[in-house]
Parts: C-alpha cells; structure tokens; sequence
C-alpha cells in the first residue's frame, strides 16, 4: 500500500491549484442522483460532485458563484483525465487490477470485524496491562488434534494434578514429578510476574481470571490442559531501560570457575563504585559482547522479558543512574544501572500499540468469529443434512437423527491426507449439497477441492477433528467472501471508496505517463520550453569572488598592480600564470565562487561599493580580494533544470487538458448546477 496516501491525494488533485479560493460546505437541494455534467456521454451525478466538494472543504469557508464555477472547472478536468484513462484501457490491464484488488483487501478490513468486541478487547487488554500477575501453572501436552482418547486421559491427569494440589501437595512439588513443561523440572512450574501480552490468550485470560490463592480449573490452549496458582497481582511496574556488565557462567561450570567470575564481577564493581565510569567498564570487562560496545545498553524491556533476578534487581533501582551489587543468574554474574523508567501510558498514547498487538494475537478471531455469526444469521446459513423419515403402511417411525452432509468425508479422508498420498477420487461419489450462504450452495466436491490443498506431509491427527476444523475454514472464508463481494451494495460510503481508488490509480499512472515522466524523460521538449522561456529563468546581480593569498609583500603588489593595469587588462589567468612562473607557491586562490548578495560576508562587506563601479579590488597585507559584479542573465538549463521540469510538466498538462476538451464533449447541466448553494 505504499502509494495509498498519495492515491487519495491525487483523487482530489484538481484541489490544490484551487486551494487559494475560499469555499465552505456544499448543501445541495437536489435529488441526490441528479445529473449534473456529462462528459463524452457519461453522466456524472451532483453526489459525486458534492461528495468529493464536502470531502475536501472546510465547512467555515464562504462560497459565492464564481467559486464554484471554478471548482466544477477543476473537477471537469479530473473526470476528463478518468475518462482518457478508461479509453486507453488502463482499467484493464492486469497490474491496475492487482494493485485495487490489494487496496480493497485493505479498506475492507473495517467493515469485516465486531467493533463492539474490538473495542472491548481494547479495554480489556490495557485494563490487565495495569498489572503484572506471578504464578505457577502445571501442563499436560495435548497436540491440536488428538483424539478422544488422548483428550480424556490428559484431561484426567490435569484433574489428578488439581486435585494433589487442591488437597494440600505442594504445587512446586506436584509441577516438577507431572508438568510436561520441560522448565518445570527446575523451577516448580513459577513463571514469575507476567502481565498482558505475554502469554497466549487463553492462558491470559486465566491468569487474570483467577483470584490470588486460587488454583484455577484445567483450561486449554494449543499446548494442552493447564492449572494455574496465582501468587500475587500487583500494580504493573512499566519499562525499564538499564544497562549492564556481565561476567558468563555457563551451565556446567566448575566450582573454582564459579569463584573466579564472582572475584572477577566483584572487582569490576568496586571500580565503578570508586567512580570508574560505567560505559567504559562494560567496553573492557563486559562478556556480553552485543552490548559490551555500546557501554552495556540493553533494549526497553518490562515484566517477564528478563530472568526473575535480573528483572528484580533492575525494577528494584531507585532512581536514573543507580547500579547493583552484582546479581547471580542462570546465565552469570550482572551488575545492572539504570538509565530510565516508564510507566504504562494513557489508553489513548498506547491504543494504537494495544491494536497492532491484538491483531497479531489469537484473541482477534474473536472479532471475526462474531462477524461470522452475524453474517450466518443475515444471510441465512444452511448447512444441508441426509435425515430421512420412513413410513410403512399409516405409522410414521421416529425419524432418525440427522446425519450433516459433512460426516460423509470421516470416512472417505483418510491418514494418507498427513503423508501427501490422499486420492481426491475417494470423495469421487460425494456429490450432496454441502453449506449455503445467501444464493450460493457448495457441494461435497467443492470441499473435496478444498481439503486436497492440505495433501501433504504434516502431523497426524484425529481424521474428524481435522475434517471438521476445515469444514470451519471453509464455510468460514465463504461467508467473509460473500460478504465482501458485497459491500459496494451494502455500503454506500465502501463504494465511493472504492471508486476514489479507482479513479486515483488510474490518474496516477496516465498523469505520470503524460505529463511527470515525460516531462523528465523528453529532453528535446524540455530544451525547446526552456529556449521559449528563459527569461523567467533570471540571476539577480550576482558577484564574481576571488581572494588570493600572496607568497610576500612584494609579489602581493605585483600581483595588486597587475590587476589595477586598465591598459594592459590582466586576465586572473594570465597573473597567476606570470607570477607563478618560476614558483607555483607564489600566488594562490584561498577562494572563489559567485554569490548572490547575503551569501557570502566578503562580498557583502564591499556590496556599497560595489553599488558603484562594477570591480572591486583590495589590498589586506598579502591578501588580495578581487569581486567583479555580473549583470543578471538567463540561468542555464541545468542550473534552473528542477524549477523548468516543474514549469514544463505545468505545460504539458495545460496542453492535455485543451486535447481533452477538444476530444471529449463536456455538457453541464446548468439548471442543475443553480441548485448547489
């Protein structure tokens, strides 16, 4: 979308040579479709007209006759540049399509989310970013789509864990011999202080969810079954900016290893508390050879981004400048100072952050979800069944249950489907009506399409959970796409969008072909302009400086006489060739250039005298200044060439607006037009 701002831009572009004119709100008393122009026989309504007016205008300004006479003018020649675009087929082509099939991708986003529930994920994440939580939590891994079985015996034995817990055990205890997190072993399964963000969504949720003291019921996420204990909540302690000087322990290090680090980070100390400077005592002891360079700086970070110690030691600084005592890790010794502290800003300084996060986030298809649901409802949703009722002589049988059209693929896609080797003929004979949303139906072959996508090597699951969950895909990017096909109909305001962006494509790229490229790329044309034209190109009086510095007294008179000879009129060159004969140090320029007045304090200083005669020369000790005053003249293409090729591109689209008028009838409608005020 890079050119997006600029497209909207060159939608109103006809504005900006208009913005000197005063205008105010249009209020048109008109049927809204009423024709107001015609170009080449296309009519164009007064609600575009007033549409674009109302987009671009302050409805402060004052309006008279003659201003709106000429906005219509500069509109005329909007829609003119259109039609040609239309006529040249620019519509057509496949990049134009490409490029407003990405621009409607995006500006269709809005209208395809719940922004009740957008809103209200807004606040409720910034309301938990007020907190940081500590807690414990136990899992029991459960892959995505594992089958019954394996649901209920990892549900069973998260249950068993709770109920050790609930019944007294200690949950670092029971944590270290059932949590299938690898970390648990070491440390109990404490996550320290986390707060929103941090972890994933439904885990969140429960963290924030659970009181202080409790343990919560098992809940799911994409890794399995978790329990969570909640330690503490407390106030959220912001971001911290610290730098630090680390000395590594690795894991398996020896215990005389262990002492030599601490000796060393313990030295290291003392100096900077005997006043060493703490930048430059990370560049010579640091072992964090990433930040070692830059005095220690460590990137903004806030709760549960560093190791419980290091996070603990550097929140528990008091003020800017404070370092540590050094702290132990699992990664070595640190001594840590603090450079800055935030805290969580207002809701309106970090929405746009809290936005941007939520979208990349699992809680965000909780919008799209709600949408769906809606759209189901509106578009009257239908997922199609085989249920049949069988009558024998005048008693009706209690029907069966119904059978959805669906569960005919639990049978027919296999385990092949994980190893790339599923025959799409399998599902040769489901032919039955699957799902209908609106005016469209989908059939059992339409999804046998759509799971073949997913032909290939991959984790095994439970085939009618993974049926199912793309029977969801589906029939949920069916809906979504019925929906955007539709929004041009739906929303009036998406459809003159859409047609802003069209018609702002499409003036881009012939404008830049007619008139901004060619205007750069037609040499020949743009000399032939600047020949017409090169008297608007002007120099003011501009000043010749030369100041030379003279070896000694006696060559910076030669050198002052020969420029002061009216009869032999010296030439610069020829002086510095004749003084510098035997000697090439004997006279040099220390500067020259041609300045413009107020460029330049040695030619200002002589600008009074200058008024006067046309050269100035003067004598300062073996220092000579030499200024010759220069006439205006014409400034030379390729000194004014960025001031031409701009005046140029002011021609060549005058000039294609006067081919347009004479190749396009324009009509307007001026009973039509009396009715705008």
């Amino acid at each position: 979308m890079k050119r997006s701002v600029f497209l909207l831009s060159m939608i109103v572009c006809f504005l900006q040579a208009f913005s000197s004119i005063s205008l105010s709100n249009l209020s048109a008393v008109i049927i809204p479709d009423s024709i107001l122009l015609k170009i080449d026989g296309k009519p164009v309504t007064t609600a575009e007209f007033e549409r674009i007016y109302k987009k671009n205008n302050s409805k402060d300004n004052v309006i008279d006759t003659k201003s709106i006479e000429e906005y219509l003018e500069l509109f005329i020649n909007f829609k003119l540049k259109v039609s040609e675009a239309e006529k040249t087929g620019l519509d057509t082509s496949k990049s134009f399509k490409t490029e407003l099939a990405g621009y409607r991708k995006q500006l269709a986003k809005p209208y395809l989310v719940d922004k009740d529930i957008d809103e209200g994920l807004l606040k409720e994440a910034y309301e938990r970013m007020q907190q940081d939580v500590h807690a414990s939590h136990i899992l029991i891994k459960l892959d995505p789509g594992a089958s019954p079985k394996d649901t209920l015996e990892a549900w069973n034995k998260i249950m068993k864990a709770r109920k050790r817990v609930t019944d007294g055990e200690g949950f670092d205890v029971v944590a270290k011999e059932m949590s299938e997190d690898p970390t648990a072993k070491e440390n109990g399964g404490n996550l320290g202080f986390f707060t929103a963000f941090q972890m994933v969504y439904p885990f969140e949720s429960a963290a924030f969810n659970t009181k202080v003291g409790d343990i919560s019921m098992p809940f799911k996420t994409n890794f399995g079954y978790h329990i969570l204990k909640i330690y503490e909540k407390r106030k959220a302690a912001g971001e911290i900016k610290v730098a630090h000087i680390m000395v590594i322990t690795p894991k398996g290090t020896s215990t005389e290893d262990e002492e030599k680090a601490k000796k060393r980070i313990f030295e290291v100390y003392d100096k900077i508390k005997a006043g060493e400077d703490f930048a430059q005592a990370a560049k010579e002891n640091s072992d964090d050879k990433g930040t070692a360079s830059k005095g220690g700086d460590l990137p903004w970070f806030g709760t549960g981004r560093m190791v419980p110690e290091f996070e603990q030691a550097a929140f528990g600084l008091k003020a800017n400048g404070d370092f540590s005592e050094p702290v132990k890790t699992s990664f070595g010794w640190h001594i840590i100072k603090r450079i800055d502290k935030r805290e969580i800003g207002s809701f309106d300084d970090v929405k746009a952050d809290i936005k941007n996060k939520i979208s990349k986030d699992e809680r965000a298809d909780r919008s799209r979800q709600a949408v769906i649901a809606k759209l189901k409802k509106e578009y009257n949703y239908k997922e199609f069944t085989d249920a049949e009722t069988s009558v024998k002589t005048k008693k009706v049988k209690t029907p069966k249950p119904e059978k959805h059209n669906i569960d005919d693929f639990y049978s027919v896609v296999t385990d092949s489907i994980f190893t790339g080797k599923w025959n799409i003929g399998e599902a040769s004979k489901l032919t039955k009506n699957l799902f209908s949303i609106g005016d469209s139906i989908y059939t059992q072959q339409d999804f046998a399409k759509y799971i073949l996508k997913f032909n290939r090597k991959g984790q095994k699951m439970n085939i009618n959970e993974f049926v199912d969950a793309k029977f969801k895909e589906l029939t949920d990017n069916k809906v979504i796409k019925y929906e955007e096909d539709r929004l041009e109909n739906k929303f009036p305001d998406f459809r003159y969008l859409m047609n802003e962006y069209h018609d702002g494509i499409l003036l881009f790229e012939l404008t830049d072909r007619m008139v901004w490229s060619k205007a750069i790329k037609d040499s020949v044309g743009l000399k032939d302009f600047y020949d017409k034209n090169k008297q608007k190109y002007m120099w003011d009086t501009r000043f010749d400086l030369k100041v030379f510095q003279c070896k000694n007294e006696k060559i910076s008179k030669k050198a002052f006489g020969m420029l002061n000879d009216e009869k032999n009129k010296h030439t610069v060159q020829n002086i510095m060739k004749t003084i510098n004969k035997k000697d090439t140090s004997n006279i040099t320029i220390i500067e020259k250039g041609l300045f413009l007045k107020g460029d330049n304090k040695t030619v200002d200083a002589k600008i009074d005298v200058l008024k006067e005669k046309a050269v100035y020369i003067g004598k300062d000790a073996n220092k000579i200044i030499f200024i010759n005053k220069v006439d205006p003249q014409s400034k030379s293409l390729d000194e004014a060439k960025g001031l031409i090729t701009a005046d140029y591109q002011t021609f060549l689209e005058e000039k294609w607006i006067k081919d347009l008028k004479e190749k396009y009838k324009v009509e307007v409608f001026k009973e039509t037009l009396k009715n705008i005020k």
